[in-house]
């Protein structure tokens, strides 16, 4: 190859290598400013729209948050109502329970107060009854007290009593009454006690003691102690009929 041509050939690279380099730049350059401008295009646009975004979803959460308050509201309302409502019923079943209770123990406070008072009367009477049999009862002789242990009454508590009437001037009628009347009051038990007023025996004496006054054996012989429930019925009623028809009016005699 001559050198005239070699040169041209060089000289063609170099303008080449040029021409190369400058597109390559403006290459480079466009690259830039376009990527530039779209990355500055992007930013624009992800900015209005996170804009409308925020805004959209502001108001949404505005429109929501009244929902939600007047739906809390009303929840809150509704549920006080209920708890209001469930207090008051409450209250009312409460004051139902006390009123009641409150009744209860004042028809326990006036039957205890009448049962002290019934007792009460019964002792006293019995007690007047027994007073006034001895007064007006003298003392027995030895041959009064010979002659009442050979006719002493035998046999079942009812049997003596049957068998005890005409000391007292009744007939066997009376019987009719007083076998209820000592049926309802001890069930005719010699031990009966009654827990709650302490009367003891057939004829129920307010105290037991009282009837000491027919005969030591008061607590286990249940001749003595009808004899004593027939004096105190004598005195205080003046038959046990008449003893009958007040155990049946006020409950006891």
């Amino acid at each position: 190859m001559s050198a005239k041509r070699s040169k041209v050939i060089g000289v063609a690279a170099t303008g080449t290598l040029t021409v190369a380099a400058a597109i390559s730049g403006a290459a480079v350059t466009l690259s830039s400013g376009t990527v530039a401008a779209s990355a500055s295009t992007a930013d624009a646009y992800l900015t209005a729209a996170g804009g409308h975004q925020t805004t959209t979803r502001a108001a949404q959460a505005d429109t929501m948050s009244t929902a939600q308050r007047v739906v809390q509201f009303d929840h809150v309302r509704f549920g006080l109502q209920h708890e209001i409502d469930l207090a008051a019923t409450k209250a009312a079943a409460k004051a139902a329970a006390a009123k009641a209770a409150a009744a209860k123990t004042a028809a326990a406070k006036t039957a205890a107060a009448r049962a002290a008072a019934k007792t009460a009367t019964k002792a006293a009477a019995q007690q007047a009854a027994a007073r006034s049999a001895s007064a007006t009862q003298p003392a027995p002789s030895q041959t009064d007290v010979a002659q009442q242990s050979a006719a002493e009454p035998s046999g079942s508590a009812q049997q003596v009593a049957g068998q005890m009437l005409s000391q007292f001037g009744w007939s066997s009628s009376q019987f009719s009454c007083l076998e209820p009347l000592w049926e309802r009051e001890s069930g005719w038990s010699v031990t009966a006690q009654n827990p709650s007023s302490g009367a003891y025996g057939i004829p129920q004496a307010l105290s037991g003691s009282l009837m000491a006054s027919a005969g030591p054996d008061w607590q286990t012989d249940a001749a003595t102690q009808i004899r004593w429930g027939l004096t105190y019925i004598q005195g205080r009623y003046g038959s046990p009929c008449g003893a009958w028809a007040h155990e049946e009016a006020d409950g006891w005699y």
